[in-house]
């Protein structure tokens, strides 16, 4: 329901004076604090507002109880005179200064406290035991023998041996050897190296760089921390002990043979051998990361996001692994076996038997007599004398004396490298947008405000 005023020309000021006390008088009531104070400031606003229309010098029609209505204004009015600043998120490739620290070897000279031997000579003295030899005179008594010859006859009794040869039957057992050829089986194991051709599957992990685009809201932008989580493949493994067997050493031994015993070479029984195998094992792990996710309001665009995705990549590699493999060898091994066989023989011994008879007989010996005559001599017997004799020498004596020395050393000293490192970096650009365009049928205040006139 709309109500129509005339035009404010009509109305004068003094109508408009007393429906402004009407109103005041009806909204504040009969308080007078209160009434004084809001028909003031009711009365200023209410000024302010015709001051406005008069100004405007064109007719407004009341509706919506006494509320303006800008159906008569014309469409240029009501258009937007301008829009509004939005702020875009943009990534940007930015260089980043990082610095870091490397360790260079540096040779320096150190000096180092050496101790040397010094030799100096030292005079000492000492004294040796010297022997001399001295001689005295010493009177010893002799007793030299004086011979003289004589006769006897002497008998005797001689035992002579009369030899005699007899003959005695023995039996005797002889053990004669009997030789037989044989032959026997020997199985011995023998190991045979084979080799083959494997393809073991390489696995790295490759970061692949993945952008999409996500459609965002926004009207203003906010930056919140979100934390993700990726999956990382992580190269990890364990030591296995395998066995493996070894085949035994050739060895000489001393067996028999046809020719009696000799030297032929025995295989001994493998062996086991463990070692260490390292075995690589791929271990998946979440790690978490932290990207800013931008919040847009009452506006939907398209935002680029760049992300590295873990891609993993197979490939064979060929390898060469030899094993051993157990092999049974029969062979034929001929051989002879010694048997003893008992044989009795009979033979005649001859033996001797030797006798004695008994002869006597005599004969004239010749002996010498001696005795014995008194006689004193004299003699020069040598004797030791020891003497005491000074003696002056010279020895070396060692002596450390400390001496410094220069040595070259290698030590690791820091230093700091600046280098330029690309990273990303989101930039909010400011973006002005317009307002669309309105066409006259949709500026009137009825379509804004459907409950209005």
């Amino acid at each position: 329901m709309e109500f129509g005023f005339p035009a404010l020309s009509v109305w004068g000021v003094g109508g408009v004076r007393s429906m402004v006390g009407a109103l005041v008088k009806g909204v504040c009531g009969d308080f007078p604090g209160t009434s004084v104070w809001g028909g003031w400031v009711m009365l200023n606003l209410l000024r302010l507002a015709c001051v406005l229309m008069v100004l405007r010098g064109s007719v407004v029609c009341a509706g919506i109880c006494g509320a303006g209505s800008y159906r008569c204004c014309p469409v240029e009015a009501c258009a937007a005179t301008a829009g509004y600043t939005a702020c875009r998120v943009q990534t940007v490739t930015a260089w980043k200064t990082v610095c870091e620290t490397v360790y260079e070897p540096e040779e320096y000279t150190a000096k180092k406290l050496v101790y040397e031997p010094v030799y100096e000579a030292v005079e000492q003295t000492t004294y040796r035991v010297v022997t001399e030899t001295a001689y005295r005179d010493e009177q010893y008594t002799v007793c030299r023998p004086v011979t003289e010859q004589a006769t006897r006859t002497e008998t005797w009794c001689v035992r002579r041996p009369i030899t005699e040869t007899r003959y005695q039957t023995r039996q005797y057992t002889v053990r004669k050897p009997v030789w037989e050829d044989r032959v026997r089986e020997c199985r011995y194991t023998v190991q045979q190296p084979v080799c083959e051709t494997v393809e073991r599957e390489c696995r790295r992990t490759v970061m692949r760089c993945q952008t999409k685009t996500v459609e965002q809201e926004r009207c203003w932008t906010v930056l919140k921390p979100e934390t993700r989580t990726r999956t990382v493949q992580r190269i990890t493994g364990q030591w296995q002990q395998q066995v493996r067997t070894v085949p035994g050493a050739v060895t000489w031994r001393l067996m028999p043979g046809p020719l009696g015993f000799q030297f032929c070479p025995v295989q001994c029984p493998p062996r086991q051998v463990t070692r260490r195998v390292w075995c690589p094992q791929t271990v998946c792990q979440e790690v978490p990361y932290t990207v800013m996710v931008a919040q847009v309001v009452r506006q939907k665009c398209p935002v680029q996001v760049t992300q590295y995705v873990p891609e993993v990549q197979v490939q064979k590699i060929p390898v060469q692994v030899t094993r051993m493999v157990a092999r049974e060898v029969l062979q034929q091994v001929p051989y002879r076996v010694c048997r003893i066989e008992c044989e009795t023989k009979t033979e005649q011994v001859p033996y001797t038997v030797c006798r004695m008879v008994t002869e006597t007989k005599s004969r004239e010996v010749p002996y010498t007599v001696c005795r014995m005559v008194t006689e004193t001599k004299t003699r020069r017997v040598p004797y030791c004398v020891e003497k005491r004799l000074p003696c002056t020498s010279t020895r070396q004596v060692c002596r450390m004396v400390p001496k410094e020395v220069e040595v070259r050393a290698c030590r690791l000293v820091p230093k700091r490298i600046i280098r330029q490192m690309p990273c990303a970096e989101r930039l909010l650009v400011p973006e002005l947008v317009q307002f669309p365009a309105v066409g006259p049928a949709e500026l009137s205040l009825g379509r804004i405000l459907p409950s209005g006139g």
